[in-house]
């Protein structure tokens, strides 16, 4: 099966305060959050398909993270603050690149810093559904590499994500298991490539 998940869109907020709205719940997260980890289910709708995967993710800020796929394939990607690591266990392939501590093009470099959001995207509340409260951004520069964020907050818990990539392609990312106080081992964010595959650099 061709993957659709690539660096630029694999990667992955939200908190609600009682009435407060969806940007003031979005401060209070960034302000009260250095970790945090979960599970998730992530769909990407193309012109021609849809195809959806799930697993987990740890993230410990400022710029450390750790996503890791588990169906319908396995693939893990991490952060160490320097370098990110795509590793397709399937093609025995890693990929390696300069992580970019701005938003960058991913979902992971949003929640792994703070200000990565507000800096890059102009945010407005996006209105309610279902008990969760939106919040939109929008980019600030026309080269940026999503049309539009979408973040959903239901309570105090992460919700979900909704992005739309510059050639039209929607993901969706949905939260499950969230924990804001986790405990991370110290090998958590490291990354070396397993002998016998190759390494590709960008």
């Amino acid at each position: 099966m061709k993957k659709l998940f690539t660096a630029a869109t694999i990667f992955s907020l939200s908190i609600g305060a009682a009435h407060a709205g969806a940007i003031d719940a979005l401060k209070q997260f960034n302000n009260d959050s250095d970790g945090i980890s979960g599970n998730f289910t992530q769909t990407v709708k193309s012109k021609k398909k849809t195809q959806s995967a799930s697993g987990s993710f740890q993230i410990r800020r400022p710029g450390l993270f750790r996503w890791e796929y588990t169906k319908p394939y396995k693939q893990t990607i991490v952060g160490d603050g320097k370098t990110i690591w795509l590793y397709d266990i399937d093609l025995k392939q890693v990929t390696k690149s300069n992580q970019n501590q701005t938003i960058g093009d991913s979902p992971a470099a949003i929640l792994s810093n703070k200000t990565a959001l507000e800096s890059s995207y102009a945010l407005k509340e996006d209105g309610s559904s279902d008990g969760i409260d939106y919040v939109l951004a929008t980019p600030k520069k026309n080269n940026a590499g999503y049309q539009y964020i979408r973040i959903g907050f239901k309570g105090s818990a992460l919700s979900n994500m909704q992005l739309k990539d510059s050639f039209g392609n929607q993901t969706t990312i949905q939260f499950s298991n969230l924990n804001n106080k986790p405990s991370f081992s110290g090998n958590t964010f490291t990354f070396t490539p397993p002998k016998g595959v190759d390494v590709l650099s960008n």
